[in-house]
């Protein structure tokens, strides 16, 4: 007689939560709670910020609004739709969206826009600066957008109040521009629209 085969026990393992830095998959990240807080991944890291400031958003509002007026006023002026945090943003490889806070896609590019995520690069994402968030901003999501393929990036510095405007050459970000109080921020992807950055970084009461 032959040996029998041999019923190997099936184990059920539980994976350990919260994961190890690292190994955060798309599925650890649905887990997380809707505390008010961003969460984001890159390469497996989970990344947190706090609900963003009053200034914060007084910036974002600044830029939404200049942005849209710019698109809606403008008879030559790049078509296409403007959308902000949180809205989610999926860029491979990295399977957990990001929440940009400002973005643009053009209208001919708006295919990527899902019914949950925009699956793609946007033609533009802002950042704006805050003291928990400025590394990370310019370091691990400076590098995954511009492995995404994110044609232009801002980084919006209300401590410098500055705007650094960056579009993406060959495969890596070029600085195209550094602009200060009383200057203008351009931006090179589309084409026409630009900013003042003392207008963006007016206190409340002078807006």
């Amino acid at each position: 007689m032959g040996n029998a085969p041999v019923q190997e026990e099936t184990r059920v393992s539980k994976r350990a939560w919260p994961p190890a830095q690292g190994r955060w998959t798309y599925e650890d990240w649905l887990r997380l709670p809707d505390d008010g807080y961003r969460y984001e991944v890159i390469n497996g890291v989970l990344y947190m910020a706090p609900p963003p400031s009053t200034l914060h958003q007084r910036i974002a509002a600044r830029l939404v609004e200049a942005l849209t007026a710019f698109l809606r006023d403008h008879p030559t002026s790049p078509k296409g739709e403007v959308l902000f945090a949180p809205t989610g943003v999926r860029l491979p490889p990295q399977p957990v969206p990001f929440q940009p806070d400002i973005l643009f896609i053009r209208a001919e590019r708006l295919e990527i826009l899902g019914e949950q995520y925009v699956e793609g690069a946007p033609d533009l994402i802002m950042e704006i600066l805050s003291p928990s968030n400025w590394l990370y901003d310019r370091r691990e999501k400076m590098r995954a957008y511009q492995e995404g393929g994110v044609a232009e990036y801002w980084i919006v510095d209300p401590d410098a109040q500055t705007i650094e405007v960056y579009v993406l050459e060959r495969g890596a970000y070029r600085l195209a521009g550094q602009y200060g109080l009383g200057e203008i921020a351009r931006s090179q992807v589309v084409a026409g629209f630009q900013v003042s950055v003392s207008h963006v970084f007016l206190p409340a009461l002078e807006s």
